[in-house]
């Protein structure tokens, strides 16, 4: 058991797109991401996600609505649903996901990231 200080894990990385685990609890990862373009569109089809913005503006885009998330807030994107983030500036946030989600859900492709670092 010890704390965790979220600055100080993301001053260990600076590219985007790629999560870091930064805890575990219950089977699931508490992940930071710093992301900048526009992702896949993509789902999970087992698992829901939680995107917590820490820093910037997100939009999560679903086939028939985009939401704004800003800094101190999240949404769930529950299993089975068609997603894309984008951030047009960097956007650092914090994710909480089960250990078996992996970022680009049923695409499998350059972006996929299977073997996440620990920090």
């Amino acid at each position: 058991m010890q704390k965790v200080n979220v600055h100080d894990k993301l001053s260990l990385f600076s590219d985007h797109w790629n999560p870091r685990i930064v805890a575990e609890l219950n089977g699931q990862h508490v992940k930071l991401a710093r992301l900048k373009g526009e992702f896949i569109w993509h789902q999970h089809e087992e698992e829901d996600e939680l995107f917590y913005v820490l820093q910037g503006q997100l939009e999560m885009a679903f086939r028939d609505r985009t939401e704004v998330i800003e800094e101190n807030e999240f949404i769930v994107v529950p299993k089975g649903v068609e997603h894309k983030p984008i951030a047009r500036e960097e956007v650092v946030v914090m994710l909480f996901e089960p250990a078996t989600t992996l970022n680009t859900g049923n695409e499998i492709n350059d972006l996929t990231k299977d073997d996440l670092e620990r920090l």
